[in-house]
């Protein structure tokens, strides 16, 4: 588990501020409502990577590093544009003018009286955020529970150019922090419907050098993971576009690649590299190449900061083919990205009969599974996803949608098949173009292998156990954007035959999350 060990009055100044904007905020949502929900993603720091993410004992978390909204500037009565919808007051003092320029400011901290602007000048740019999941279910599940888990991160961009004047590239440092429960384990569930939970531990999360050669090559190495390269988001409107769901099995990447293989996923960081080629000179297209240390002993609370071989078990080898068009949120052409890869794990594994303990087959069957060891594993996957609209006399509204396929090797993936798909909304009422409404689905098929092993034990009159066939969820949701550094997020999440079989009542999941950029 993966988690956050933060001062304890610092984390009440946090939910006290949060509390406050919402007192104030005129809005649909109250103070009170929020009240009644008990207290229980970057990866990459550069543009293209805000993701959060946190590895479980049987479901890897991840998530979405909270930052503020591109906001399109807007036209003014000669038709030139005009500033963007936001205002930061702190050039000169550590403290907005009012209390309406902090709300409109772009991140709560705002400018630190000039500072961040000149660090940011010099080659230096700081981020920070913090990030909570809340969820609970009223029906269905073994038990009804409530659970809260929160992360506090801090990145660093190191521009080494305007450092040193010599263009070297940039340097990354992510540290992260976790600390609460998660929900997947009392339903339970093969895929966590929160994507952030663990015990309290700082971690580092990413350390890396990046070097754009020329217009053909790029290289990053260090202590990193193959989620923010490799069968990972796309961005639009500076959104995550797989975060905008809490559900675990869709946010940051497709969940069964982590079940299937010795894929590294944020918050971790392995000792890795990747290099890419843009033979067009330009991003229309790429070719990437990956390896990263297996490590499954790095998810443990005192491997925070591990940066050895120790322990590894193999080398995770992806590749991945991109196409991608447009790209532009508020004009041109409507981005467009396609997205193919596959990968080879080295590592010896048991094979997927070792995985029947987790759908509660009793001990005294297990001992008859056709366990047996596995060297490597492969697997595959294609993604597409697409901005379906722009709304023409708004462009900060538009729809994006995306889908996704991801097969793993029949030999030891316990969900060779799975399939995600989400749609987002920008801009919803009038008065709110930066809030959206987002729709998404996964549906998981647990291994046949699985499924006719245990058919055949209860053909020979074997009672209490259950056929695992596979996990399937929706998840509505609505997210609520009161500043451009602050995101409210509630939800629901309707689960199918959760823990893979029929054992249990399908549960109704209620979420809610918070995101605050610093």
């Amino acid at each position: 588990m993966l988690n956050h060990s933060n001062d304890p009055g610092r984390k009440k100044g946090v939910l006290y501020v949060s509390t406050l904007i919402l007192l104030w905020i005129p809005c649909g949502l109250k103070a009170q409502e929020i009240s009644k929900v008990p207290v229980t993603q970057p990866g990459n720091v550069h543009d293209r990577v805000n993701s959060y993410v946190s590895p479980a004992t049987r479901s890897p978390t991840k998530t979405v590093n909270p930052r503020p909204l591109l906001v399109k500037p807007a036209p003014v009565a000669d038709g030139s544009t005009g500033m963007a919808r936001t205002s930061d007051t702190t050039e000169n003092s550590f403290f907005p003018d009012s209390f309406h320029d902090w709300l409109t400011q772009s991140t709560m901290t705002g400018d630190w009286a000039g500072w961040r602007t000149w660090l940011t000048k010099k080659g230096v740019n700081i981020g920070g955020h913090y990030f909570q999941d809340s969820a609970g279910n009223p029906m269905g599940g073994a038990s009804k529970n409530v659970r809260y888990a929160h992360e506090v991160g801090v990145n660093v961009d190191f521009d080494l150019k305007k450092l040193t004047g010599f263009s070297i590239g940039l340097f990354h440092l992510t540290v992260t922090s976790r600390a609460g429960l998660g929900l997947g384990a009392k339903l339970p569930a093969l895929d966590s419907p929160q994507e952030i939970y663990g015990s309290p531990t700082v971690r580092l999360s990413l350390l890396s050098w990046e070097m754009p050669w020329n217009r053909y090559v790029t290289t990053d190495v260090g202590e990193m993971n193959a989620e923010t390269d490799f069968e990972s988001w796309s961005m639009y409107w500076g959104m995550n576009n797989y975060c905008q769901f809490e559900s675990n099995a869709i946010c940051g990447m497709p969940q069964s690649i982590a079940f299937n293989s010795g894929y590294s996923y944020y918050p971790t960081a392995h000792p890795g590299a990747w290099v890419k080629f843009y033979p067009a000179g330009n991003d229309h297209y790429s070719i990437q190449f990956g390896a990263y240390s297996v490590d499954p002993t790095i998810g443990n609370t005192h491997n925070g900061w591990k940066m050895n071989l120790h322990g590894a078990t193999g080398t995770f080898l992806p590749f991945q083919l991109v196409w991608h068009q447009g790209g532009k949120d508020y004009s041109g052409p409507l981005q467009t990205n396609v997205k193919i890869g596959g990968y080879w794990d080295s590592s010896e594994v048991k094979n997927v009969y070792s995985q029947l303990g987790t759908f509660g087959i009793p001990a005294q069957y297990l001992v008859s599974a056709p366990v047996s060891k596995v060297r490597g594993r492969f697997g595959g996957w294609f993604q597409f996803d697409r901005m379906l609209e722009r709304d023409e006399n708004d462009p900060n509204r538009g729809t994006s949608f995306f889908a996704s396929f991801t097969w793993g090797d029949p030999r030891t993936s316990v969900a060779p098949y799975f399939v995600d798909w989400g749609l987002t909304r920008k801009g919803t009422f009038p008065t709110r173009p930066n809030d959206t409404v987002s729709l998404g689905m996964k549906m998981l098929w647990v291994s046949p292998k699985l499924t006719s092993w245990v058919r055949e034990l209860q053909g020979t009159g074997a009672t209490g156990i259950y056929k695992p066939s596979g996990e399937h969820a929706i998840e509505l949701n609505y997210g609520w954007r009161p500043t451009p550094w602050l995101l409210i997020r509630p939800g629901a999440q309707y689960i199918w035959s959760t823990g893979g079989t029929n054992k249990y009542k399908n549960p109704l999941i209620l979420d809610f999350e918070t995101g605050i950029t610093l």
